[in-house]
């Protein structure tokens, strides 16, 4: 898992509801735990583009509601800067499924577009995946 090369504000919180945009069968989760994540007693965990987050399944088929699986974090609304001084926000949050936490997307496609920051961290992801921004 290689860095994100950008100052990454973290968008999504603890105990969000996030839709998913891969064809996996989950249509919404909550946002359970962020890993890799430090911080302080008692702040929450925040989650940001290219964060690997453990999910639980809010609504979709029920094979794969109320299970717990890990996703990455593809688009947020909250702006985020890019070493060049450009910022980007996306029109909404969105995750995809993984299959294990070695980043291998349940799905086959995604849908909307996703960030190049994701795609050099995640390149399973960015095989499947449509427009790059």
């Amino acid at each position: 898992m290689k860095p994100i090369k950008a100052r990454m504000t973290r968008g999504l919180q603890h105990v969000s509801n996030v839709p998913t945009c891969d064809n996996s069968g989950a249509k919404i989760v909550r946002i359970i735990s962020v890993k890799h994540s430090k911080t302080v007693k008692g702040r929450t965990q925040q989650a940001g583009i290219g964060d690997m987050v453990m999910v639980s399944v809010v609504s979709g088929n029920p094979e794969v509601r109320k299970k717990v699986f890990p996703a990455i974090v593809v688009r947020q609304r909250k702006e985020f800067r890019r070493l060049d001084g450009t910022r980007v926000k996306f029109e909404d949050n969105a995750v995809v499924v993984l299959k294990d936490e070695d980043g291998n997307p349940k799905g086959t496609m995604l849908k909307g577009a996703i960030p190049k920051e994701v795609v050099d961290r995640w390149p399973a992801v960015g095989k499947i995946g449509g427009v790059v921004v």
